[in-house]
């Protein structure tokens, strides 16, 4: 019997898919990590802040109910490093990252297994309750999207090595969201009407950058002063709300300067972007890009794939958009398809 060691949130997903596991005959355990330091203190909800003690209760008790063993590994000091290290790096220099990309690669498919290992727990697939499915075809893995297209979370793992993918299982990758829904309350695994887990983090995203306020200039396209920002931080590319500001027709934030510590805002019709380049790539069904390519892409966690031509050019991922994309961000992932599996992803430099 093969054994699958399974992130347990106390969520719903995760909780199901250990269900769904044992259902197949696996042996099944399950860990949860601990992400929260003693002793710091944030305004708002997290994953790294200590009110997910509750949380950890909730999946021991999902595993109690289940009938499997259940493990807690402290993984708080490499997620302060390698997590909220690079989100502070990242917004400090204009950019606006997406820690859950970052946390997956290397702390929930890197060091949680890897931990586990180390702990002496023996294991032959590691599990989670995400919405994806592994692909593997001349012994190339990838990631295919979720049956429903909705809840699809193939963009947040594009980031995963070969080595992670082999070893890897998405058993939530052929249900719909409402389907999972409906075997955790047949299973009475949570109340009823249960809401999905927190973002990130519900508070303001400055209070996590341990940095002192920067006050500089908003101004139009054309250099024209329109106020004052206490940071760039504070904004990201696409925003509406918030600025301060205000102009005859509403006005968006179209970049951020670190040079000159500026916020340019614009009109809608100048948040478009034609041509995505990003960096970084990390190739998932193919070795390479050789040629320029029909396929689909994302530049963001939501919607849906879009038409593009992608192609490499001197080690930068470019997709070119059949129809322009709007606000395509530097420090987000862009993430190319064919049919409905990734081909490669990077994060994102500049669109133009």
């Amino acid at each position: 019997m093969k054994t699958a060691l399974v992130g347990i949130s106390g969520g719903i997903d995760s909780s199901v898919a250990a269900y769904l596991l044992k259902k197949e005959g696996f042996n099944v355990k399950g860990v949860t990590m601990t992400l929260w330091k003693e002793g710091r203190v944030y305004q708002g909800d997290a994953c790294f802040s200590p009110s997910q003690k509750t949380e950890l209760e909730k999946a021991k008790q999902i595993c109690q109910k289940l009938e499997i063993e259940h493990i807690t590994l402290d993984i708080s000091d490499l997620y302060e490093k390698e997590v909220l290290g690079n989100f502070r790096s990242e917004y400090l220099s204009g950019h606006t990252p997406n820690p859950c990309i970052w946390c997956n690669r290397f702390i929930k498919f890197g060091a949680m297994p890897d931990y586990a290992r180390q702990s002496g727990i023996k294991f032959d697939y590691f599990a989670t309750g995400h919405y994806a499915k592994i692909v593997e075809e001349n012994g190339r893995y990838s990631i295919r999207r979720g049956l429903d297209p909705v809840k699809d979370q193939s963009y947040f793992l594009y980031r995963l090595t070969q080595d992670q993918l082999k070893r890897t299982y998405f058993p939530l990758g052929d249900y719909t969201k409402a389907q999972i829904r409906e075997l955790d309350v047949m299973l009475n695994l949570h109340p009823e009407g249960q809401k999905e887990s927190q973002d990130f983090y519900s508070g303001k995203y400055s209070d996590l950058l341990d940095t002192q306020a920067k006050c500089g200039n908003i101004i139009d396209t054309k250099g024209k002063i329109l106020g004052k920002h206490n940071g760039i931080w504070n904004y990201t590319i696409g925003q509406r709300k918030g600025l301060g500001v205000s102009a005859d027709r509403p006005l968006y934030v179209i970049s951020l300067d670190t040079i000159h510590n500026q916020v340019i805002v614009g009109y809608e019709e100048d948040t478009t972007n034609t041509t995505v380049v990003a960096g970084n790539i990390n190739y998932l069904a193919v070795t390479e890009l050789k040629e320029p390519i029909e396929a689909q892409a994302k530049i963001r966690s939501t919607g849906q794939p879009l038409d593009c031509t992608a192609q490499i050019v001197d080690d930068k991922l470019i997709a070119t958009f059949k129809n322009p994309v709007k606000a395509a961000t530097a420090g987000q992932s862009l993430v190319v398809y064919k049919d409905n599996i990734i081909l490669c992803g990077g994060i994102i430099e500049s669109a133009n």
